[in-house]
């Protein structure tokens, strides 16, 4: 068994410097000037990042509905439960019914998340450790017995790795990153925070005029 972090990855845009930066906020303004037939008075980095950030100020959130973005969390199984309650976006997930972790792609072993709460050398570490060493043991036995891994999965615990690719335009992410991140309708799952928070932080820097007032 091999016990493992939580993290993310940003697929979409695959960067995040002043060009791409510049290429989605041009993107905004142009559809948002579609709705008046207006055009900028002042071309210019300044002027487009200023006019976003009012649209965003303003509540004028459909807009940015026109660019996505894509990410790659690594998180527990639970943790992927609270995420797909998101309604606007689209997923692909790790799927326990074709993978069978007895392979030698997956180095033949269940991998877990280990929990946020319980740190190596702890008395709820060790109970954790063992209850996860006992589900892949049943997990394997049940293979070896000719169970399909979609059977087989039944015993697998909460703490299984896996890996979901999330689309979601930018109001979808302004309203995750307000549950998850800041949890402004109650304290969001401490494993959570831990890929929400930091991804935040990054949009906050890459994107500020879409993500700074949060």
């Amino acid at each position: 068994m091999r016990i493992i972090e939580p993290g993310y990855e940003l697929v979409r845009p695959a960067r995040t410097d002043d060009a791409a930066r510049m290429e989605i906020l041009t993107a905004i303004e142009d559809a948002a000037r579609t709705c008046y037939k207006s055009a900028a008075k002042n071309k210019s980095p300044e002027a487009t990042a200023k006019f976003v950030k009012n649209l965003v100020s303003a509540g004028h959130e459909a807009m940015i509905e026109h660019v996505s973005m894509t990410v790659r969390f690594t998180v527990d199984r639970g943790i992927s439960h609270e995420i797909v309650r998101h309604r606007i976006a689209s997923y692909a997930q790790e799927s326990t019914r074709y993978c069978s972790y007895n392979k030698e792609k997956f180095g033949s072993e269940i991998t877990v998340i280990r929990p946020s709460e319980f740190e190596p050398g702890t008395a709820n570490y060790e109970i954790w450790v063992q209850a996860c060493q006992a589900c892949e043991k049943a997990y394997f036995a049940l293979l070896e017995n000719g169970a399909a891994p979609e059977f087989a999965r039944d015993v697998l615990p909460t703490s299984l790795k896996t890996e979901i690719i999330v689309t979601m335009n930018l109001r979808e992410w302004r309203h995750f990153f307000r549950l998850r991140a800041a949890g402004t309708t109650g304290r969001p799952h401490p494993q959570m925070r831990q890929v929400a928070q930091p991804l935040l932080e990054e949009m906050r820097r890459f994107l500020p005029e879409i993500f700074g007032d949060i």
